[in-house]
């Protein structure tokens, strides 16, 4: 026990990271009941707790209080009306062996805990300090009962009811066979025990993989059960979960055998063997020959020169102006988007992730970075502003209108992961206005040329870096990008790390600005996007600055796509412009004398991109690369636009390590790295005729 005021041990244990977080913690009573007095402090053994809680019930009645009780020992999260109906049958129970205990990323308060049957308690603490008790307990217990389910433990309540389906009698289904291939010279690298450990995954591999093609062998309407079986698709997503966590414990092991032999020996080097995963569990089989060999012909463009700058008298008005449809509902796809979350923890990160093509939109990344300038008559509008003052409104104007079209709405479809070395080049032809027989040194026409070009500079991490240029209004725009996306339970979240900086060489200002971060909501029913998080843009020589802050809908009420912004003077803290809306609908502008002004952002006129045809594009560029992967799309053909992204995927792979053995480091065409981000490599200030 400790007394109040002492300092103790805390413990936390964090899904992102999959390991333990120990730091001091005052032991100060907490308001979740008899179990509380000890805060969420570590103990040898666990103890149980209960309190009162916020239960969202229904849309009708909403959140209710209820009386929860932790059963450690029985792994069940039980709750009642109150504490004095305690004494009676629970109102509800949950079995916590195999559940995910999910903290809210919208609030401090609200958790979720999700059973392995599929039954779900979204919960509300009084404040940030009591969610983290229960969390921190509600994982303890369920980590406990997990394994002990695992084991085949008695003391899990799942494993009581299915003793046939624990680990132990899944092993002991075949038996051992000793002259296995995994015997071979490397037997003596690895201990007994790890050897026939090593040999049981093997087995529990195959038995799995059987299971699984049995299931998917099912007819799909025909008999009584079909591979889309409710219960079906949940053995097959625990079942692969199970799969991976044995080989991580496996992995881990065989760690710290190889360590303890270097220590001991001190001088040769092991070799790492990895259990062997079956083709089911990876992200792509093996390469048949014929993809072999086009895989083989395609790596040849790390070879081939890139011409420094584009010629673009080549380039066309874009053609391409199909609509992407809407997701909707993903219930034909369920069984996939399952085996996809049996593979991901709370937190994971979904970098080395390969997600299934039919949420693909056909563009890369890089190319919906190009979109966000599809109104460059409000970009080069920015540098007319008379004043700092008016300038850092424009630019906020165009920033805010942006997103629509670079987003395409708020269609739940994501773009390409593009190829480390991939780029994508255009321009934009904009009217001049007000300045008639003015002389023409780039467009045609009597307009202004906006050229940009964007080049995926970083494979891991994958970082683009994009930039703009209108030379005859002197201005151009720079930015890195980091995409660094996470799983969030029923979302996923994507950060957009980074940083851009606007030039505006006639006024000598640089304006700074950070972007949005984006989710994918309800993964599992029809998903949908929406943009969340603060914006700063600063510019340090005019001293305005504005706050753009992008909110994502609460749980319960609220709004879609709400944007709010505020522009002001920083030398007087006086906010000169007021913004509100919706960033993919109306914007209203209110200014500090009064005056407002309305901006449909679906009615602003889109200036189609010009881009230079498939067969005059180097093999890099956006569009040629992943041309054969547009086309099946287009073609809805979704398995032969796996088979094309899977290939190209599989290139950058092979490339990569062929680059790791032989110590090559990769070299960008385009983009310089400088500091902790990356410039253009020709940027318009270092021109010499527009320096002045």
């Amino acid at each position: 026990m400790t007394m109040q005021g002492e300092t103790v041990t805390a413990i936390r244990i964090s899904d992102s990271e999959g390991k333990l977080d120990v730091f001091p913690q005052k032991g100060t009573p907490g308001s979740s009941g008899r179990g509380s007095s000890k805060g969420w402090q570590y103990s040898d053994h666990m103890e149980n707790i209960d309190g009162y809680l916020m239960k969202y019930t229904n849309l009708v009645t909403g959140w209710q209080y209820r009386f929860f009780v932790l059963n450690n020992e029985a792994g069940l999260l039980e709750y009642f009306v109150n504490e004095q109906s305690r004494p009676q049958k629970p109102r509800g129970t949950l079995p916590l062996a195999g559940a995910v205990i999910s903290p809210s990323d919208e609030d401090s308060h609200t958790f979720t805990v999700n059973a392995i049957s599929g039954e779900q308690y979204k919960l509300r603490a009084t404040d940030a300090k009591e969610r983290q008790h229960w969390v921190s307990r509600l994982q303890i217990c369920t980590q406990h009962h997990t394994e002990a389910m695992g084991k085949g433990s008695a003391s899990s309540p799942l494993s009581q009811r299915r003793p046939s389906q624990n680990a132990a009698s899944f092993f002991s289904m075949t038996q051992l066979h000793k002259g296995s291939s995994l015997y071979s010279s490397k037997r003596s690298l690895l201990p007994d025990h790890l050897l026939d450990a090593r040999e049981m995954m093997t087995q529990a591999q195959g038995q799995h993989r059987d299971l699984i093609q049995t299931i998917e062998g099912l007819p799909p309407v025909a008999g009584p059960l079909s591979p889309l079986d409710q219960d079906l698709l949940m053995l097959k997503a625990t079942s692969m979960a199970t799969m991976n966590c044995l080989n991580d414990c496996l992995h881990i092991l065989q760690l710290q055998q190889v360590a303890r032999q270097r220590s001991s020996l001190g001088g040769p080097t092991i070799e790492w063997l990895e259990p062997k995963l079956p083709d089911i569990l990876k992200n792509g089989g093996p390469l048949d020959n014929a993809s072999h060999n086009l895989c083989c012909s395609q790596r040849k463009y790390c070879c081939i020169p890139c011409q420094e700058e584009i010629d673009g008298e080549d380039e066309v008005e874009d053609a391409f102006t199909e609509k992407e449809e809407e997701l909707g509902a993903v219930e034909e796809e369920r069984s996939v988007i399952l085996h996809l979350l049996s593979q991901l923890k709370l937190g994971m990160d979904l970098t080395r992730v390969v997600l299934p093509t039919f949420i693909l939109e056909k563009r890369s990344l890089l190319e919906m970075y190009a979109d966000f300038m599809s109104h460059p008559d409000l970009f080069v509008a920015i540098t007319d502003g008379q004043g700092p003052e008016e300038r850092m409104v424009r630019f906020v104007e165009y920033y805010l209108t942006s997103f629509h079209e670079g987003r395409k709405g708020a269609i739940a479809k994501k773009p390409y992961n593009p190829i480390i070395g991939e780029s994508f080049h255009c321009s934009w032809r904009v009217p001049r206005s007000g300045e008639p027989g003015s002389p023409t040194t780039e467009g045609e026409d009597g307009s202004y040329q906006l050229r940009f070009v964007a080049e995926q500079v970083s494979h891991h991490p994958p970082v683009s870096g994009f930039y703009a240029e209108c030379p005859e209004r002197r201005m151009c725009v720079n930015t890195h990008v980091w995409t660094k996306s996470k799983f969030m339970g029923m979302s996923i979240g994507v950060s957009m790390i980074g940083e851009g900086c606007l030039y505006l060489l006639e006024h000598d200002e640089e304006y700074t600005f950070t972007l949005p971060c984006a989710y994918a909501r309800s993964i599992l029913t029809v998903p949908w996007v929406e943009l969340g998080g603060k914006v700063n843009v600063n510019c340090t020589k005019s001293g305005y600055s504005a706050v753009i802050t992008f909110q994502t809908k609460p749980f319960y009420g609220g709004k879609l796509h709400k944007v709010t912004a505020e522009v002001k003077h920083n030398a007087t803290s006086a906010v000169v412009c007021r913004v509100q809306g919706e960033w993919n609908g109306v914007l209203e502008f209110s200014y500090q004398n009064g005056d407002t002004c309305m901006v449909d952002v679906t009615k602003l006129p889109v200036t189609k991109k010009r881009v230079r045809p498939n067969d005059k594009q180097g093999p890099t560029e956006s569009r040629r690369l992943w041309q054969h992967v547009t086309e099946s799309l287009r073609q809805k053909d979704i398995e032969k636009a796996t088979e094309y992204k899977r290939i190209l995927e599989e290139r950058q792979r092979t490339e990569e390590r062929h680059r790791t053995e032989t110590e090559t480091p990769w070299r960008t065409r385009y983009f310089e790295s400088e500091g902790e981000g990356w410039m253009y490599h020709k940027p318009l200030w270092k021109t010499p005729t527009l320096k002045t």
